[in-house]
């Protein structure tokens, strides 16, 4: 993704978690932006709490999900522990005798045409005949299967033994207020989702998004805000015009027009655009002329910056931070996470 700060990592969780500490996540998470206290000097320049949390709440939100990942992982793995134990156990073998009779040896040997495949996504690094490294390949694809396996194995032991994780997910307080909106105003699930018209990966991205809101039909309400990088010199136009589509209800058409050919963003090709779309020109064109809807882009853009967005895409799932062109199934664990959660709560007040 484009426009991203790095930030190197401890090597321990603890040191992680001692740095979020530190720096206040506590306010950071709700998406306040600190206050007036001065944390540092140099000459007659002060830096204020205000200024520090914002310059690195990007950084604290990709920590604090690593945090919550690795706990997570970490929880997961002792369920695993425990739930495959007993399972082997029920089935009088020992836990590597029940892993390989129900993962390992469920693993199909690989065909030519998956060998073939490897081979040929990879053969500008091989630099070898396939005859010659065709028992690598083989092996590799196996072990890949296995670990497949496993997972799933690992997975469907945990439903049938019922795991809850009560460990809560970092959560940010983002305004759902955006340029536009599709799905019920009551789905358990909103994704607010800030991008660029210009960016190549929010581009690739909006393929997922149909097939995850395919997936949850009604369950997920997806908000659109913008975010238009610094780079991308036909963005924040691009954005305008978006808006001024929205005015005619024709935002989403709109959006996927600009998205199918992002090398035609200049003002003649938006007014083009409009017109392609049967939009009053002449309104459309006025709107856009006259920046109508600049401050409200770069409103979007500060709000943004203020819970941790650095780049696009970037999304909120029920204030939940993902980061990135993420694959379908990212965003289809977290919205399971979040409807689970869900169901536990109504199931406990009931």
């Amino acid at each position: 993704m484009y426009w991203r700060y790095n930030v190197k990592l401890g090597s321990s969780l603890a040191a992680l978690a001692a740095l979020v500490t530190i720096l206040g996540s506590g306010g950071l998470a709700r998406a306040e932006s600190g206050g007036s206290q001065v944390v540092a000097t140099i000459g007659d320049r002060q830096i204020t709490a205000a200024e520090l949390n914002a310059k690195v709440a990007g950084q604290l939100a990709s920590i604090q999900n690593q945090i919550y990942q690795a706990k997570k992982r970490a929880i997961e793995a002792i369920a695993d522990d425990y739930a495959i134990e007993k399972a082997a156990k029920k089935a009088n073998l020992s836990k590597d005798e029940y892993l390989k009779r129900e993962a390992d040896d469920k693993t199909p040997a690989p065909s030519d045409a998956e060998v073939q495949k490897v081979y040929d996504d990879n053969k500008a690094k091989i630099h070898q005949p396939l005859e010659k490294i065709k028992p690598q390949i083989v092996s590799f694809i196996r072990r890949q299967g296995i670990a497949h396996n496993r997972q799933e194995l690992s997975a469907k032991l945990r439903s049938e033994n019922g795991l809850k994780v009560m460990l809560e997910p970092p959560r940010f307080q983002v305004s759902t207020d955006g340029t536009a909106a599709v799905g019920p105003k009551d789905a358990p699930v909103t994704v607010v989702e800030f991008s660029d018209f210009q960016c190549p990966f929010c581009r690739k991205v909006e393929d997922t998004l149909s097939e995850v809101r395919k997936k949850f039909a009604d369950k997920v309400r997806l908000i659109y805000r913008d975010f238009p990088l610094p780079m991308h010199e036909n963005a924040t136009k691009a954005a305008e015009a978006a808006r001024c589509a929205e005015e005619q209800g024709k935002f989403w058409p709109y959006h996927d027009v600009l998205f199918a050919n992002q090398t035609k963003l200049d003002v003649a090709s938006l007014k083009a655009n409009a017109a392609k779309l049967k939009l009053d020109t002449k309104k459309f064109d006025e709107c856009l002329d006259h920046d109508k809807y600049a401050d409200g882009i770069k409103k979007d853009a500060a709000e943004g910056a203020a819970v941790g967005v650095r780049g696009t895409p970037a999304f909120f799932i029920n204030g939940r931070f993902l980061d990135g062109a993420q694959s379908a199934q990212s965003f289809e664990d977290v919205i399971r996470e979040e409807l689970d959660r869900q169901a536990q709560k109504q199931a406990a007040a009931r």
